[in-house]
């Protein structure tokens, strides 16, 4: 009787003990980041909270647009900046019909065709009442929607969603340089 009473009791810390630590590391996430979605490559659950604290610039992306060549941009935006902090997460979506094809064959595509090494998600919709829930979190926070593939987003550090770039905004872009190295030097 006693040894069963120590074990509840035992057992009770370790879920309260838990419990506490969920909802720490839940704080720590800001909403933005609060969601998990599939990874591209193998579609392994991925939670955003890994990015907090960190620049994340949010894509969506396509494998058939006149933009895809951007895929390039954002790999070397990727490669010089997260060393400092910034994250790329790019979202395949064929909402404007120029993506197709399953996850893997999307995967192969960036991985083959342009180094792809940053983040990439499932394909999933990112406008309208079918977006994705990160998308339409961006959307409220900037009121504005994805109007085409390579629509970008940029998150502080704080999780605060800072501003929306439209799909002819490109990686070298100076404004979008100038704003992500503010982020990066803020503490």
């Amino acid at each position: 009787m006693l040894r069963t009473f120590r074990f509840a009791s035992a057992l009770a810390l370790v879920l309260l003990f838990g419990a506490q630590a969920a909802r720490a590391a839940d704080a720590a996430c800001p909403a933005a980041l609060a969601h998990t979605f599939p990874r591209l490559q193998d579609e392994k659950p991925q939670a955003l909270c890994q990015y907090a604290g960190k620049v994340v610039l949010v894509v969506n992306t396509a494998s058939y647009c006149g933009y895809t060549p951007q895929y390039k941009g954002l790999e070397a935006l990727h490669d010089k900046y997260k060393g400092r902090g910034l994250v790329v997460l790019g979202f395949p979506s064929n909402d404007f019909e120029q993506e197709k094809g399953s996850n893997k064959e999307i995967a192969d595509f960036c991985e083959n065709t342009y180094g792809v090494k940053f983040p990439m998600f499932a394909a999933s919709h990112v406008k309208g009442a079918r977006a994705n829930a990160l998308y339409k979190q961006l959307a409220l926070a900037t009121g504005q929607e994805p109007q085409w593939n390579f629509w970008k987003y940029l998150v502080g550090r704080d999780g605060k969603v800072l501003a929306a770039y439209p799909s002819q905004v490109t990686p070298e872009d100076p404004k979008l340089l100038a704003a992500i190295e503010r982020q990066l030097a803020a503490r």
